[in-house]
This record gives structure tokens, sequence and C-alpha cells, in this order.
């Protein structure tokens, strides 16, 4: 057994040093975390307010479905256009500047909007544009933040910080962002898009206090200049090629498929098979934003308790519930049931598999790996929704749900035997 001694009377400054250094650490941590957790929580916030506003201020203006949608698909469409850029950006450039020069953008197109509203009205042009600019801002606002995590919080604190982003996101997004935009909205419209600058503008403010360095790692000296191109073909070939990572990507593609095809069905299914009312209906959906906020409040127990391989293994079995349920029964609770437990099940797989991927993705390629995988993400949604309604139309409702229920249930299988037990952060 090794001994140490030190002299009479003297400190042993090597442990002093390293205690100071782990404290130090550990409190920049935390404190990182808060802010993180403050910029989720009011960008989230203007998010939903924004959400819900630009289409309800584009139905103002245009009876046409086509164009309505077409303001609310600006806001998603950057995500399959430019995501795979975006995370050449933020592996070449610091991160926590390109969080202000997305927010910089959100805030100039909120003050364009609330000016045009102020001043006689806004066009749909307008809507039009600025959907444009908020898409791109968000894609680069959440590749930025996500690469910017292992940066801030030391590896102890990671499933803390992005369960309370998580949490701050779905509060956000599911409860406070539409209610307060509805009471907004009923006030005035450059009122509610005032309150989105001014969400926007503090959550620049919090990012001032974030303490450390925000760039990704330099390039190895003497290496040959790479094109965009060939920078975004290796962070989609890094994904590819570590069979875990791989795994984790085409069961997320399906799960977005299925979440967007039970978004986009369940308004139609809830009022004429169900036979919902407004308030009922409200229910439903949120029981689907309480499954989430469980599931952020409670992921460390679970986590604890079950292990994160068995977690994330249960988001498969609620995501099957969620959208088998509706094909079985009408009614209201057995649904609101499912949608509770793939609303938790959701949460529990998100704050797992960004603690997972910050561990085992290098930090030179964060950028390039998340933007790749939200495209496995984002990108299937949409097509679900197209594709639960090609089936509801030929089939039927019911069937329509039975059969993404089917889709779902491969998903267990394919965690089984990809996703080893315990889940190794390292790269293979």
């Amino acid at each position: 057994m090794a001994m140490t001694t030190t002299a009479p009377g003297q400190a042993d400054v090597g442990g002093i040093a390293g205690t100071a250094a782990t404290r130090r650490t550990g409190d920049s941590g935390r404190r990182n975390t808060a802010v993180l957790v403050a910029f989720t929580a009011a960008t989230n916030l203007a998010d939903g307010v924004m959400k819900m506003a630009l289409p309800l201020l584009a139905a103002q203006l245009t009876r046409s479905p086509a164009q309505v949608t077409a303001v609310s698909l600006t806001l998603t469409l950057p995500w399959l256009l430019i995501a795979l850029h975006i995370g050449v950006l933020v592996d070449r450039f610091d991160r926590r500047r390109l969080l202000w020069a997305a927010n910089g953008m959100r805030l100039a197109a909120m003050s364009w909007l609330t000016g045009s509203a102020a001043s006689g009205g806004i066009t749909l042009t307008e809507l039009f544009a600025a959907g444009a600019i908020l898409g791109v801002a968000d894609v680069a606002a959440s590749t930025s933040a996500s690469a910017l995590v292992p940066a801030a919080v030391p590896p102890a604190g990671r499933e803390r910080a992005n369960a309370w982003m998580v949490g701050a996101e779905t509060v956000g997004q599911e409860f406070a962002g539409p209610f307060v935009g509805g009471l907004l909205l009923a006030a005035g419209t450059s009122l509610a898009l005032g309150v989105i600058g001014v969400s926007y503008a503090l959550a620049v403010l919090a990012l001032l206090l974030l303490v450390g360095r925000f760039r990704p790692a330099p390039p190895a000296p003497g290496a040959a200049p790479a094109s965009v191109n060939s920078r975004i073909a290796e962070g989609v070939r890094f994904l590819w090629d570590d069979r875990l990572l791989r795994t984790l990507s085409v069961i997320v593609a399906v799960l977005s498929a299925v979440w967007g095809a039970w978004l986009a069905l369940m308004p139609l299914y809830a009022q004429r098979t169900m036979g919902l009312g407004s308030r009922e209906y409200g229910i439903l959906l949120s029981a689907l934003g309480v499954g989430g906020l469980v599931g952020a409040l409670t992921v460390t127990w679970v986590n604890r308790v079950l292990g994160a391989r068995r977690a994330m293994f249960a988001d498969l079995i609620g995501t099957i519930a969620m959208v088998a349920l509706p094909a079985l029964t009408t009614s209201l609770w057995a649904v609101a049931a499912g949608a509770f437990l793939g609303g938790m099940g959701g949460t529990l797989w998100s704050v797992n598999a960004r603690t997972l991927t910050q561990q085992r993705v290098p930090d030179e390629m964060l950028g390039r790996y998340g933007a790749a995988s939200r495209l496995f993400n984002f990108g299937a949604m949409p097509l679900g929704a197209a594709l639960v309604g090609l089936l509801a139309e030929l089939g039927g409702m019911r069937l329509a749900f039975g059969l993404f229920a089917a889709a779902t249930a491969l998903t267990p299988v394919l965690f089984v035997r990809n996703v080893p037990r315990p889940v190794s952060p390292s790269h293979r």
C-alpha cells in the first residue's frame, strides 16, 4: 500500500489544490446548469407562444388551409434543409456566440413583426419571412445549446441538467406557452409579439452568466482544411458507423413518425370517433404534457431504480400504449392514460439519450452529430403525419392507429438486440 508523508505543520498542497479545483468545477457546473435551464425556459416559453401565434395570425389573413399550414411549416422546414450545415458551424465556432447570434435573429424577426402590427397590420408575406428566420434560428440555437452542455456541466451533473432542461422545454412548449399565448393574443397582437421578443432578450442576457470556454476543440495541427460537404459527411458517417448511435437514431425516427401521426390524427379522431368536446380534448392533450413533466421530475429516481437502459426501454412500451389504445378503445381515460405514458416515456428517452451522446460523442463532433440525429427526428414527424392521413383515408382512423402500433412494436426487438447492458459511453 502506498503512503505519502507530509512534514510537520505542512499542509498537503496537492490534495488541497485538487479539492479546491473540484469545488470550483462543481460550483461552475451548478451555476451553468441554472443558466442553461433559465435560457431553455425563456426561449421555449417564447417558442410556445410564437408557434401558437403565427398560425392564428395567418388564419386572420387567409382562408386557405394550405397557406396557414405553410406558415407553420416555415418553422420546421429548416431542420430538413440546413440542419447539417448548421452542425458544421457549431463544430467550428464558439457555441455561446452562436446562441447569441440565433437569439439576435429571433429578436430581429419579432421586432419586425411587432412594428408591423403596431403600424397598420402584418402581411402574409411578413409571416412567411419571419417564420423562416425563426426556423433557422431554432436550428442554430437547439444544436448549439445541446453541444454546449458538456463544456458547461461536469459529467456528474449532466443527467440533472438535461432533466431540468427537458422539463423546461415541456412546460414552455406544452403548458405555459400555449396558455400564455392565448391570453396575450386576446389582449392584442402587438403585446403578444412584444412579450415573445422580451423573452428572447432575457435569454440573451442569461448567457452572459455562463462560465467557461465554449469553442470546440481545434483540428489537429497540420490537418488539411476540409470542405463543408466533407465535414457533413464526416458527421453522418460517425453516426452511422457507431452501432449504438445508429440504432438509437433509427428508433428515434420510428418514434418521431409515430408522434407525428398521433398529433396529426388525434384532433379528428377525438372529435368524430371519441365524441370529445373541447374540454375533454384539452384533458387528453394535457395528459401528454403532464406525462412529460412527470418524466423530467422523476428521471433521476427512475434511472437509479431501473437503470438508464431499462428507462429508455420503458419509453418504447409507453409509445406503443399511446398509439395502440386509440385503436382498441374510445374511452377518454384509457386514451389519456396512453398519452401520459407516451409523454413520460418520451422524456425518459430524451434525458438519457442526451446524457449518453454527450458522453459518447467527441466535443469536435457534437454539432454535426446533433444536427444529423435531429434530422432523423424532425424529418420523420411530417412523414408520419402524411402516412397516417393516407392510411386513415383508405382504411379508417382506428386501423391507421393499429398499423402504427404494430410498427412501433418492432422497436423493442431492435433495442434489445443492439443496445448493450449497461449502455457504454465509449465509442466503438
